[in-house]
């Protein structure tokens, strides 16, 4: 009778560890099914602060003179921009360089024998109004001053990308498990929890005709197991 107990014993533990095994087996090939995934989220945003830059040069063949006359151009310059509604505070003098138009070869010397170049820079939250203002330089050539400026030279930034970050990667995030879903859906399986996610890096980038529109994008990478 011991000996019947014993086996019986014997053989429960070996089915007991064949079954074990069995269940080892099949998560091991449960953890290999999984399924990789994208998903994207985007937003078209209006810049929040706006650099721009507005170049103006002056000759003559007195230097003295020529960094005066570049003073007055300069406050003639910024008066004619706080009078469009800009802040006083957000217009800077920004870079000055001096050139000697004689110092090379030339067949026929340059009219005048100094060339100072300047930058006004104006940095400002206010993006509509530097939109409406340029372009209106020419009101200052009746002053005979030329400004040297285009759309393009204007640098348009959009700072609130860290507000934005929380619901664009729950969107990404969902619409990944969509697609992930659908996948399962085809495959006859379920879809289990997550197994790996790369949030992705999120991109700004100027609109190539509106730079004062801004596309925020970002896709996240979501690897989802399969049952």
């Amino acid at each position: 009778m011991k000996q019947v107990i014993s086996a019986v014993i014997i053989s429960a533990g070996i089915a007991l560890s064949g079954w074990f095994i069995y269940l080892g087996a099949q998560r091991i090939a449960n953890r290999d099914r999984a399924v990789a995934v994208k998903g994207l989220s985007t937003r078209d945003v209006q810049a929040d602060f706006v650099v721009w830059p507005l170049n103006f040069s002056v000759q003559g063949d007195d230097l003295a003179a020529l960094y005066g006359s570049m003073n007055k151009t300069r406050d003639e310059v910024k008066a004619f921009l706080v009078g469009k509604g800009f802040v006083a505070e957000d217009i800077r003098m920004g870079s000055s360089s001096v050139e000697d138009q004689w110092s090379g070869y030339y067949s026929r010397r340059p009219d005048y024998h100094y060339k100072l170049s300047a930058t006004i820079v104006v940095a400002t939250k206010n993006v509509e109004l530097v939109s409406k203002t340029n372009g209106l330089e020419s009101e200052l050539l009746q002053r005979g001053i030329i400004l040297n400026s285009n759309e393009w030279s204007i640098d348009y930034q959009f700072n609130g990308l860290n507000e934005l970050k929380p619901e664009m990667i729950e969107e990404a995030t969902k619409n990944a498990r969509a697609v992930a879903q659908k996948f399962a859906d085809d495959a006859d399986c379920s879809l289990g929890s997550i197994r790996h996610a790369n949030q992705g890096v999120f991109s700004v980038e100027s609109d190539n005709f509106q730079p004062w529109i801004k596309h925020v994008r970002v896709v996240t990478t979501v690897d989802y197991f399969l049952k």
